[in-house]
């Protein structure tokens, strides 16, 4: 692949997840539900962040700075740094804010949560688990492929 096409096509992916991740965000995970005859409830990010807001602001600070924001504008320096040419200061700011981007931590704690809680009730995995999975490995993979990660 020439290096124009793969500068093409990693301008692509960053774009379509830079639409793609706000849609994850709101997506159903998980439907869960004590007894199947109650009704299951659909959780996802956002609404688990809200829940987690009411109970534990700090916590929920945390997590939406390091599992929301931070990778979010870590794929838009990614572009950024794709679309032009790329100074020392946004090599940087990449570099910076791509260790503190947590969305794969985030969702390995999630499979786990979402194993822990089979035992309790019944949880049920929703389209937006698959959507959001495909957006961190993505963005993941497009971080790893970037020119700033070769020596």
């Amino acid at each position: 692949m020439g290096r124009l096409t793969a500068r093409r096509l990693r301008v692509t992916l960053a774009l379509v997840l830079l639409v793609l991740y706000p849609v994850a965000w709101m997506a159903p995970l998980l439907r869960a539900g004590l007894l199947p005859l109650f009704g299951m409830s659909e959780i996802s990010v956002l609404s688990g962040l809200e829940s987690l807001w009411a109970t534990d602001p700090f916590l929920a600070l945390i997590v939406l700075i390091f599992a929301i924001v931070a990778p979010y504008v870590k794929l838009a320096l990614l572009l950024a740094a794709e679309v032009r040419r790329q100074g020392p200061f946004l090599a940087a700011a990449t570099v910076w804010i791509g260790r503190i981007a947590m969305a794969d931590i985030f969702l390995v704690a999630l499979y786990v949560a979402v194993a822990k809680g089979i035992g309790v009730g019944r949880v049920e995995t929703g389209w937006g688990l698959y959507l959001f999975t495909f957006c961190v490995l993505s963005a993941l993979a497009l971080g790893v492929a970037h020119p700033t990660r070769r020596p």
